[in-house]
């Protein structure tokens, strides 16, 4: 089944706005304001996908890359999730230049064959679409510090408390966080695939 509705919807700027902190205050460049030279982008890291290969900031230089945190044994919103992640995969289907990547926030379970077991349950297909594990302190710092997914402004937190959020992160070619989506709501799917095809042509 497809996302019917990403033809329907227009991105809602020309231009999409950038990101570099928690509160996703938008920021636009261009001519006449430039972007600085050190604006916030998704550092270095390595982990390890389904099939276990590595995926590296590397994987992600050139490709627009939708960004969730997700557990296989979870029994509450990440099945809802994967079914709408699996919209987007599918409307990029035939597309290289796009790539999903889901990181598992209980990653000391989740192997790289536990991952290929929910991959192979779930429709994923591994050109498009890597499940991530790897150390818990690396997935927890991308997470809160680089892509910040929770959202809990003013909120401490402790680094063994738990992530679990319904959030998607779109990121453009240069590794710049450019929208976050609640991944719960089919309009919200939408919207996000309909600002790939504009981070698509943006480049």
């Amino acid at each position: 089944m497809s996302c019917n509705c990403s033809t329907e919807m227009n991105s809602r700027v020309e231009v999409l706005p950038y990101y570099q902190e928690a509160t996703f205050t938008p920021q636009w460049f261009d001519e006449n304001n430039p972007k600085p030279s050190g604006f916030h982008k998704i550092p270095a890291f390595e982990l390890t996908n389904q099939i276990g290969e590595t995926v590296s900031e590397k994987s992600l230089n050139g490709k627009v890359v939708v960004v969730d945190f997700f557990f296989t044994s979870c029994p509450g919103i990440c099945p809802k999730m994967t079914a709408n992640m699996t919209l987007v995969q599918e409307e990029f289907l035939e597309d290289d230049d796009i790539l999903i990547l889901s990181h598992s926030v209980t990653p000391e379970y989740d192997s790289a064959a536990v991952l290929m077991e929910y991959a192979n349950r779930n429709g994923v297909n591994s050109d498009r679409w890597q499940l991530l594990t790897g150390p818990r302190e690396e997935i927890y710092d991308l997470g809160r510090n680089q892509y910040f997914v929770e959202e809990d402004l003013g909120l401490e937190k402790n680094p063994t408390d738990f992530i679990h959020t319904e959030n998607f992160v779109l990121i453009d070619q240069e590794r710049h966080i450019r929208g976050i989506y609640n991944g719960l709501n089919k309009t919200a799917i939408a919207q996000l695939i309909a600002d790939i095809k504009t981070l698509k042509n943006e480049l």
